[in-house]
């Protein structure tokens, strides 16, 4: 029997799939109207560059936006719909950190002075344009992603959407802050020492700092000296995977190469009962921290939810050695190397000059030496998770984000770079041992203090376990339904 089609009365308005999407969509719900006919890249973008627009006085959120670009764009992926095309992301705005080569753009990286525009694509933007992505803008980042704070003289401070008193965390913060608010679905940000997972800790985001390699970031070779990976920043598990599986693969120079994962089905899959280790002490960093109060009541309540879904959480204590010994030499030499080629050094912060002479003092046989221990911290601390002899037989870490909720905008100024150093080693000593590693890791929102300033937890692991990974904090996502707070409208 046929049914009569679909009439509307003549006081039913006929939807213009032109006019602005005020309302967020997520990354992947984007994709799913947009291949459904029922919103338009247009009006996506159109509503996304006018948000950001009306936010930026307030949240500063974006160094650079490409209006007229995205705009252009938008309407060409609109041409390659209606005639039938598909990609994952085709005519969904995102953004990327001020970090990421897009050509027609200067890289700031968070430093003032002029800088001439890139001339090509990155590999990550490259490949974020082959899934059919528009990109609205470049992020704001600190000053070459140093602090854990997104604050500096080239373009004022990027505010908390939860409190705008408040950092969104560093050096990923434009990129967290952006998500947050809903300016756009998502976000790539850059991770050296938690650049990705810390914001995403103090903004209520998911973000996932995939295995070295498992993103580009080529023209970089080995960025930071290995210890620097892209990485996704989204308000759900799902966003951040379809992210991760757009950008993922190699750049024919690169030297990393993992094999391939699929993201978007390990968030559909059931992780299966997992041995999970909590962690509270962090490594060796000799300023003697403890998590907040705050901090540790909010990961209890995600240990003991991961208990209740069915998995053996103990606490256990990672062999971390002296790692750090391994970390400040890269990271140093990695600040220098970019430092170096400045064109106006007398701009630059007085912590990165300091930085840069560290840097340069650390270079060379200590870098080599600080790399060659790498394979000895894998043995040591993967030991946690070898089920064979001698090993604990964990299938993930789970640690808090950070030891402090975000901090206020200005909590940094004035410091040397030695109180800087002390002052974010006593914020967040959890998540840079695992760039030291190279292994992936993913925060998740963990509650909110009384205040109502977000905290994380990170979910870590061996080598190559993103997709374990993705379905555990899917799986937690499910339960804890932390998707459904947003920060209060801006002022």
């Amino acid at each position: 029997m046929s049914s009569a089609p679909a009439t509307r009365t003549a006081e039913e308005p006929v939807p213009d799939r032109d006019a602005p999407d005020s309302a967020p969509r997520g990354l992947a719900d984007s994709a799913r109207a947009l291949a459904d006919g029922r919103t338009t890249s247009t009006a996506l973008v159109t509503a996304a560059l006018a948000r950001t627009e009306a936010s930026q006085g307030t949240l500063n959120a974006f160094r650079h936006l490409r209006a007229e670009a995205a705009l252009t764009e938008a309407a060409e992926a609109d041409r390659r719909l209606a005639a039938g095309e598909r990609l994952p992301l085709l005519g969904v705005p995102v953004a990327v950190k001020d970090d990421t080569d897009v050509a027609g753009m200067p890289t700031y990286f968070g430093c003032a002075g002029e800088r001439a525009a890139a001339v090509t694509d990155s590999e990550a933007v490259r490949r974020l344009r082959a899934a059919g992505a528009v990109i609205v803008g470049k992020t704001n980042s600190c000053e070459l992603g140093q602090w854990p704070f997104t604050e500096g003289a080239a373009f004022g401070a990027t505010r908390n959407p939860w409190h705008t008193g408040h950092t969104p965390g560093g050096s990923s913060g434009g990129s967290a802050a952006a998500v947050a608010a809903g300016l756009v679905p998502a976000a790539l940000g850059s991770d050296g020492a938690g650049s990705v997972r810390i914001p995403a800790a103090w903004t209520h985001l998911v973000g996932i700092k995939p295995q070295r390699g498992r993103i580009s970031v080529y023209p970089h070779s080995d960025a930071f000296q290995g210890l620097t990976v892209n990485g996704p920043l989204a308000r759900t598990v799902e966003d951040a995977a379809l992210l991760l599986d757009a950008v993922a693969g190699p750049h024919p120079e690169d030297p990393h190469r993992p094999p391939p994962v699929d993201a978007s089905a390990a968030a559909r899959r059931d992780p299966g009962r997992l041995r999970i280790a909590l962690a509270w002490r962090p490594p060796l960093t000799l300023t003697g921290t403890a998590p907040h109060p705050e901090v540790r009541r909010a990961v209890t309540a995600i240990a003991e939810a991961l208990a209740r879904l069915g998995h053996h959480v103990e606490e256990a204590r990672p062999r971390y050695g002296l790692i750090g010994l391994g970390f400040v030499p890269r990271a140093t030499a990695g600040i220098a190397e970019l430092a170096a080629l400045h064109p106006e050094p007398a701009l630059l912060d007085a912590r990165t000059r300091s930085a840069l002479r560290t840097g340069t003092r650390l270079g060379g046989r200590v870098v080599r030496a600080a790399r060659a221990r790498e394979v000895h911290q894998h043995r040591r601390i993967g030991a946690l998770f070898h089920h064979g002899r001698g090993g604990a037989g964990f299938d993930v870490l789970l640690t808090p984000t950070t030891a402090m909720p975000p901090p206020r905008i200005g909590r940094f100024d004035g410091l040397s770079a030695w109180r800087t150093d002390v002052a974010m080693t006593e914020a967040c000593p959890y998540a840079w041992p695992w760039n030291v590693l190279g292994w992936p890791g993913v925060s998740v929102p963990a509650g909110f203090t009384q205040d109502g300033l977000p905290v994380g937890a990170q979910l870590l692991g061996p080598s190559r376990s993103e997709e374990r990974l993705v379905s555990l904090a899917a799986q937690l996502e499910a339960d804890r339904r932390w998707q459904d707070h947003r920060p209060p409208p801006l002022g």
